[in-house]
C-alpha cells in the first residue's frame, strides 16, 4: 500500500508541475520517476485522485488535480450521501452488505466507490435498498469496517 500512496503523491506532483495532456505522457513521466505501472492502474489512480481535464484555451485539454479544499468538500459530500442512505452494515469473509433506505442504494454505492478505499474491489447497487461490496483478496469485513470508521468515525455496524 505504501508504494501506491507514494505513486499517487508523485502523480499529483507531476500533474501540478507539468502540462500533461494524455495518460501516455503521464505514464512516461512516471517511468522516468522509477514507477512501472499499467494504464489500468494509472486510470484507477487518476480516479482516486479525482483528476480532471481542463481546456488549454487552444484546441486541447490537460490534467488538473483538485485543491485540498475541493478534495475535503468532495469527501464531505460522499460521507453525507453515504449516511443519508445508510441503515446497517454486515459482512462475511469476502463480501460486505450495506442495507440502505429505499431508493438510496445507488447513491450509497457511488459514495463508497468515490471514497477510494483500498479494501474495496467494487460495489453493486441493488434495485432499491442493498449495496454489495466485493472486498479485495486478503481484506476482511473487519478491515472494511475499520476503513469506513476512519472516514466516518461515528459509523455503527
Amino acid at each position: 500500500m505504501k508504494e501506491r500512496l507514494e505513486r499517487q503523491k508523485t502523480v499529483r506532483s507531476l500533474i501540478k508541475t507539468h502540462r500533461i495532456d494524455s495518460q501516455e505522457t503521464l505514464l512516461q513521466l512516471l517511468q522516468e520517476e522509477g514507477y512501472s505501472v499499467t494504464q489500468a492502474t494509472l486510470s484507477r489512480d487518476l480516479k482516486y485522485l479525482k483528476v480532471g481535464k481542463v481546456a488549454d484555451g487552444r484546441s486541447g485539454y490537460y490534467y488538473t488535480v483538485p485543491s485540498d479544499e475541493e478534495r475535503r468538500e468532495s469527501e464531505k459530500h460522499n460521507i453525507q450521501d453515504f449516511l443519508r442512505g445508510y441503515v446497517s452494515l454486515d459482512w462475511n469473509a469476502s463480501l460486505a452488505v450495506v442495507r440502505t433506505f429505499s431508493g438510496h442504494s445507488g447513491a450509497v454505492a457511488q459514495a463508497i466507490d468515490n471514497m477510494g478505499l483500498e479494501e474495496v474491489l467494487g460495489t453493486i447497487a441493488g434495485q432499491d435498498n442493498m449495496v454489495f461490496i466485493a472486498l479485495k483478496e486478503g481484506c476482511s469485513g473487519e478491515d472494511f469496517m475499520a476503513a469506513m470508521k476512519r472516514k466516518i468515525p461515528d459509523l455503527e455496524a
